[in-house]
Order: structure tokens, then sequence, then C-alpha cells
């Protein structure tokens, strides 16, 4: 199948990584190389691109659209290890990182992959499906109380233990069009087309449990963030709330990481800010974008700058 995925936002994340020409940049979500690709076109041939993902077909893909460019580096490896892939490259500080959450069109529109909750397949949802726990592996191996709280802390989704409840009761469950009639059944009807598709909010939250999306986020902001140099950008773009809260949290303490009470009339912790912030507002796709892209509806853009 061949890798189709519609860059989101993609003239405001160059942007916002104010490219230097001889710099290094890491795209931590290479995907359909879109990014990477306007990334490369800023670059001279003294720069360089680190590209890293965890999906192998992702990584095929990239190299066929970027084959021209000799000053790339592919990496299969998850972003969370950032901080080891660029030891091992022997690379102490980058100008700019980027990364693009969430699962890519790709993903969804490929039907054994089992992203989607529109085609039938078996229940995979792996990013890197060389290895870890399937989704089959969280329908039909976790306990009730298990699948109630991935789907409620991850899935935002209010019938989480009624739709837990209805798995326990129709285990095995081997497909992804199994699972969608196991939530349909679960959710009252009036309830069914408040805020989308029924299954949507169940997919998401065992897609978050089976690729550990959140789990990896704080750190590998934080360990990204240690590796700009001074000057340089890192930007964000996440797809739902929990990923764009856990962005702004961190993006938030990493620009006024003083810790001492609030009644203290001065800092006396000495913990100086360690990133600014380019906007104090996420950045939202444009209405023109909106019309021929409506993945980029629910898209949110946040940047720091290292101090």
């Amino acid at each position: 199948m061949e890798f189709k995925h519609i860059s989101v936002m993609l003239e405001e994340c160059i942007d916002a990584l104010d490219i230097k020409e001889d710099g290094i940049y890491v795209d931590c979500t290479l995907g359909g190389a879109g990014h990477s690709l306007e990334i490369l076109k800023r670059l001279s041939p003294k720069g360089r691109l680190i590209g890293i993902d965890q999906d192998v077909d992702a990584l095929n893909a990239a190299k066929e659209k970027i084959k021209d460019y000799n000053n790339v580096t592919f990496v299969h490896d998850n972003f969370y290890n950032i901080e080891a892939i660029l030891k091992k490259l022997n690379i102490e500080k980058v100008d700019g990182i980027f990364m693009d959450l969430g699962v890519s069109s790709y993903q969804l529109d490929n039907a054994e992959r089992g992203f989607s909750y529109m085609r039938d397949a078996p229940l995979d949802m792996r990013m890197d499906r060389s290895k870890g726990i399937t989704a089959f592996d969280v329908v039909n191996n976790y306990e009730e109380e298990q699948i109630a709280q991935v789907l409620r802390n991850y899935g935002e989704e209010k019938f989480s233990k009624r739709i837990a409840n209805f798995i326990i009761d129709r285990r095995p469950i081997n497909t992804t069009l199994e699972l969608v009639n196991v939530i349909d059944a679960a959710i009252p009807a009036k309830f069914k087309r408040d805020g989308g598709h029924p299954a949507k909010r169940t997919f998401q939250g065992i897609r978050i449990e089976v690729n550990g999306e959140l789990k990896i986020l704080d750190k590998a902001i934080e360990d990204g963030i240690g590796r700009l140099n001074s000057g340089g950008r890192m930007g964000i773009i996440t797809f739902q709330s929990l990923e764009d809260r856990i962005v702004k949290v961190k993006f938030k303490s990493l620009e006024d990481p003083c810790k001492c009470p609030k009644e203290l009339p001065m800092c006396v912790c000495n913990k100086k800010p360690i990133v600014k912030l380019i906007s104090r507002k996420p950045i939202r796709a444009t209405e023109e974008e909106l019309e021929i892209n409506s993945r980029s509806r629910s898209a949110k853009l946040r940047v720091a700058q290292k101090i």
C-alpha cells in the first residue's frame, strides 16, 4: 500500500523551527517525511537531518521520498530514546526537534494494521510491529477494571465501565469490527453519535495503551530540550487533549521551573528558565487547510525555544 499522508500545518511548523541552513534537526516522527522534506530543502549540504520512526513501513517510505538527499540519518526506534539515539550518533547538540504525534493517515487507511474502526482487521494497533503487546492482548487478557481504566484515562470514554463489561462478557474478540459491534451494543442509542463514531474513544484509548504514547512524552520532551543548542526550538503537534495537556504543562514547567512556595517574596531555589514559549496559545490550522485536510481540525502546534 502506498504511504499517503498529508502533512499538517506544514508551513507553520517549518516557520516555527526557524531553520539554520547548517544546523542539525531531528524529526522524531518521520512518517511520510512531509515535514522532513521541507526541512531538507532549507538545509545546506553541511546541515543534517535525523529521521526517527518506530514504524518500519514509514521509514521505508521516507527513504524513498527523500532518497535524493545525502545528509539524512534514518533511525528505527521510538523517540522516547532520543537521548540514547543522539549519543550513539555522537551528536552533542541539535538546532531543532519536531514531533507529529498520534496515528498517521497511512496507519489508519492500512486495514491490516488494526487502527481503524471503519475497516475489519486483526486487533493489532502497534506502531512498531516487531514488539510489544497488541490490541488483542488488551481486549482479551486485561481484567475488566484494567480495560475500563484504559478507556477512561486514555479514551476519555464516559461509558468505559459499561464497555469493559460488555467486552469481558463477549470475549474472545478477534477483529476490529467485532470490537466495534461490542462497543455499539454497550453504548445507549441516544449517545451513539455524541462526539462522532461510538468506537472512536475506545479505539483511541486502546491504541494509546498499546503504544505507551502518553507515558513516553514527558521524558522525551525533557531529554530533547536538554539536547538543544541555545536558540534551538522544539515544535510538537498534538491531535487530542491528553497529549496537548502534557506538552502544555511540560513546556510551562521548563519555562518556569521555580519550586519556591508562592508566599515567599522572591525565588530562593535559583532554578532558571530553560525555555521560552514562542506562542502562548497553540498554533492552529488555517481555514484554507481545514477545507482540504479534515485531520488538521484537532491539531495544535506548541513551540518552545531553548534559552
